[in-house]
């Protein structure tokens, strides 16, 4: 894994900076404002520094399991819920550099992240204090048995908090897998948090958001089973690009057998100003696009039903493919967090055979696991986009914050 820092005048111009040399395969590992210093500052402005990797392909294989460890899913170990730790604080400022065990070439260059240490710090402190208390740690052995020691049993506290997020077995696996190579190699256990950090970064990979530019419109198709919330999250979408991009976006629906769905649309077209056409048909949904052949977006409502429904999973196929070519396209699967992995699985494999997606996962606020994110992510190998929590329009929803689901599915609250 290459792992380096990129500096520029904004965010954006830093990560720019990380994708001209790593390519469109890099992730931000973190991202912090460098405020200037001394008695000149007020004549300074602050530059932003962006620590960037090179995504890693994943390979699903099986990982070889040690001796000196066992990881077994039933063992029952006790996790404590934390009370001061505010995944929400994303924000980062210098920290002052810390004496670390001597590592190998790839955890020091993460590691001299200052700010991916102030990420991990508090993780860190939470579950080092589990580990005093479960009385692992014994005065009369020898220094490096009772790192050894911690180490262990840190290890297994982070499997079990993984699945007790609900990730997959295989997948953690392959995470702890890793984390175990950084363990042997005798590094200390902010060493391996900061591997399975990384690690979960890397596999989340960098959000896709709806990309602007090239012909116009580009027409964006909403699809997914009923109840999941992509009318809701449509309008959270199209009235973020109007308000705060200043982009002219227009509604069609295909959703003709809620009555109530159609409503809702059209109020949020209203107060938007943006015109709204219903279809019934592909030659209607082209002709409905020409009509505004000079917006930015167009936002296409689809009809929810069962991924079971092999008529309706044809028809959905055949108005996706049936846009007109002069016309781009991108299309978003829309999932709730709060549904069973096994039916999520069932859809994501259903919907793979309509078209390629990217994913949107609604009624974050309604559940504490988030690990079938992390399931359906590297299942279905697309690219997640957005999160929702909440039905409140505009707000309630954001671009898919890695850095945030990882703490959590970390222990983080």
């Amino acid at each position: 894994m290459t792992i380096n820092k990129y500096q520029g005048r904004t965010k954006e111009e830093a990560i720019e900076k990380a994708k001209q040399e790593l390519g469109e395969g890099t992730v931000v590992l973190n991202v912090k404002e460098i405020k200037p210093k001394g008695m000149l500052k007020m004549f300074k402005s602050s530059v932003y520094e962006v620590t960037a990797a090179m995504e890693e392909k994943e390979q699903f294989i099986a990982p070889k399991r040690t001796e000196g460890i066992s990881l077994a899913a039933d063992e029952k170990i006790a996790i404590p819920k934390p009370q001061s730790y505010n995944p929400n604080i994303i924000e980062e400022h210098e920290v002052p550099k810390s004496n670390k065990v001597s590592q190998n070439t790839e955890m020091q260059n993460a590691n001299t992240s200052e700010g991916l240490e102030k990420r991990l710090e508090n993780l860190s402190h939470i579950l080092e204090k589990q580990l005093s208390s479960e009385g692992n740690r014994k005065e009369e052995k020898l220094e490096t048995q009772t790192a050894n020691t911690e180490g262990f049993q840190f290890m297994k506290m982070l499997y079990r908090t993984l699945l007790e997020n609900e990730v997959n077995e295989k997948y953690v696996n392959q995470i702890m897998d890793e984390g175990e190579k950084v363990l042997h190699n005798g590094n200390s256990v902010d060493a391996i948090l900061s591997n399975v950090y990384q690690k979960l970064i890397l596999k989340f990979g960098q959000p896709d958001t709806i990309a602007l530019g090239g012909k116009k419109p580009r027409v964006i198709f909403f699809i997914g089973p009923t109840g999941v919330g992509k009318t809701t999250t449509l309008a959270k979408i199209a009235s973020k690009y109007k308000m705060e991009h200043e982009k002219k976006v227009a509604f069609l629906t295909a959703d003709t057998y809620r009555i109530a769905a159609t409503e809702q649309l059209r109020i949020y077209a209203n107060i938007l100003d943006a015109p709204m056409s219903i279809i019934y048909s592909v030659e209607e949904m082209n002709e409905a696009v020409s009509r505004v052949n000079d917006y930015d977006l167009v936002f296409v409502d689809t009809a929810g039903f069962s991924h079971r429904n092999e008529v309706q999973c044809d028809d959905m196929k055949k108005l996706i493919d049936g846009l007109d070519e002069n016309y781009e396209k991108e299309v978003y699967l829309v999932l709730s967090a709060t549904t069973k992995y096994r039916d999520l699985l069932e859809i994501a494999d259903t919907y793979k055979e309509i078209a390629d997606y990217k994913l949107i996962f609604t009624k974050l606020d309604e559940t504490s696991a988030y690990g079938n994110i992390l399931n359906i992510k590297l299942h279905s190998g697309a690219k997640l986009a957005y999160m929702t929590a909440g039905q409140n329009v505009p707000d309630d929803i954001e671009i898919f914050d890695t850095q945030k689901i990882v703490k959590q599915l970390l222990g983080g609250r």
